[in-house]
């Protein structure tokens, strides 16, 4: 498994980044969310890619964030969801529109990427959320969880958390960002996205 390129980046072609490591060039394919993301021609790029092994052959794809591939990886999981879909909604929605599209069910929202049906984005919200909600639980005499079940944005809490866990942030660091950054009226799209900032910077 390649877990990152980093290289020179040299052009893009047919939804695909060439990148040059060491005189090798690694065609990764990505959306153009990302393409509009890359740098200039000549410059230093990273990507993280996961690896779609087939019968026909082996592709990469790739994404300027951790977020993005763990998405990508997730949504992928999801019954008659492929490589092609699964980029193509995190070219549509950041990731923390696609999590609180998953927690909140709004299949309308996921259903704003090309070639993703109402059907389907019922099948993602559905297989997804169960996966979300079924996070290991928090230690119940932990004083940081008694944090986050207080207050009046106590469930956007809990839903940014299961959130960030998701996307592979460890429980300390997710615990951390959301009770330094969630406020009263906040909804869990915005803690999620505003914690992902914090997590960024630190």
């Amino acid at each position: 498994m390649i877990a990152y390129i980093k290289g020179i980046f040299e052009q893009t072609l047919d939804q695909a980044a060439i990148v040059d490591v060491h005189g090798i060039g690694y065609l990764v394919h990505i959306s153009p969310a990302t393409a509009s993301r890359l740098p200039s021609r000549g410059q230093e790029v990273k990507l993280f890619t996961y690896m779609n092994v087939k019968e026909d052959g082996v592709s990469l794809h790739g994404f300027l964030t951790q977020e993005e591939v763990r998405l990508f990886t997730l949504l992928i999981s999801v019954s008659g969801i492929g490589p092609k879909v699964a980029t193509a909604i995190l070219a549509t929605l950041t990731p923390a529109q696609v999590m609180m599209a998953i927690i909140a069910d709004d299949a309308a929202a996921l259903s704003k990427a090309p070639g993703v049906g109402r059907k389907t984005a019922q099948r993602i919200a559905l297989e997804l959320r169960d996966k979300i909600k079924t996070q290991e639980a928090p230690e119940s005499g932990a004083a940081v969880s008694a944090d986050i079940y207080a207050g009046s944005v106590a469930s956007e809490k809990k839903d940014a958390l299961d959130a960030l866990l998701v996307l592979g942030y460890s429980r300390a660091e997710s615990y951390k960002a959301v009770l330094e950054t969630a406020e009263e009226g906040m909804s869990t799209e915005q803690i999620i996205r505003l914690s992902l900032k914090k997590l960024h910077t630190t």
